[in-house]
Parts: C-alpha cells; structure tokens; sequence
C-alpha cells in the first residue's frame, strides 16, 4: 500500500500494540468508531487459518464534520481505516493517509476542503510516531 498508508513495526501482540495505538490516537481526537477482525471473518465463513489481523475505524468527529460540510460524499472516504496485522513477533501497524487518498478527489473538492487533509494526516503522524 506504498503511498498510501503511514507505517510503522513493533514488538509485541495486537491487543497490546492496540491498547497504546488508541490511547494516543485519542490525544490526537480520534476514536475508534469500527472494529473488523477479518481473521475471525475468513475462519468463520471460509474456514481460513490467517495470522491475526485487525481493521479499526478511526475518526475525529472535528474533522469529519469539516469534511462533510465541503463534500457530502466524502463519506467514502471515511472513518480513516487503521489495520493492525500480525507477522511472527511483530505488529504491523499501517494507517491509511488521508491526504493521499483525499488526493485523489477533483481540485474543486479538494480545494474546499483546505487544510483538512495534511492536518489529519499530521495527527494521525504524532500518534504513529509516539506508539
């Protein structure tokens, strides 16, 4: 997903990586709206042993209210997803870049929504970097 996530490699089991990644999301506003364990989902239906692997829906109400009000439609684009996977003893943490993904709207939208998505990214960044 190069380009379009922030990335980062820790020690350490999802719960606990977790635990940390959502109380510093919260210093930055977000909230986790949505939780998908797709490992439970594709053993559940499919019968498919997967690795540990988490989608979380983070959202900052302030942002998406501003969001909303330049686009109705940018409800596509929301909450920011933020998957956390499992690899051997590390945890994969990657948090999807509103910036790049708001950059591909028209000018038009994303002149209207300013300065929203490089301050939302800039959040999302000092979380991922104090976890």
């Amino acid at each position: 997903m190069e380009g379009l996530a922030l990335k980062k490699r820790l020690s350490g089991t999802i719960p606990e990586v977790r635990a940390r990644l959502e109380a510093l999301l919260k210093e930055e506003g977000f909230g986790i709206l949505t939780e998908i364990d797709a490992s439970g989902v594709l053993k559940n239906r499919l019968g498919v042993e997967r690795p540990p692997y988490l989608i979380l829906g983070a959202c900052n109400p302030h942002l998406a209210h501003r969001a909303l009000e330049a686009e109705p439609g940018i409800g596509l684009f929301l909450p920011c997803n933020v998957v956390l996977r499992e690899e051997g003893e590390e945890v994969e943490v990657l948090v999807q870049d509103p910036a790049a993904l708001f950059a591909l709207l028209s000018e038009g939208v994303r002149e209207g929504l300013g300065s929203l998505p490089e301050e939302a990214r800039a959040r999302l960044e000092r979380a991922l970097a104090r976890l």
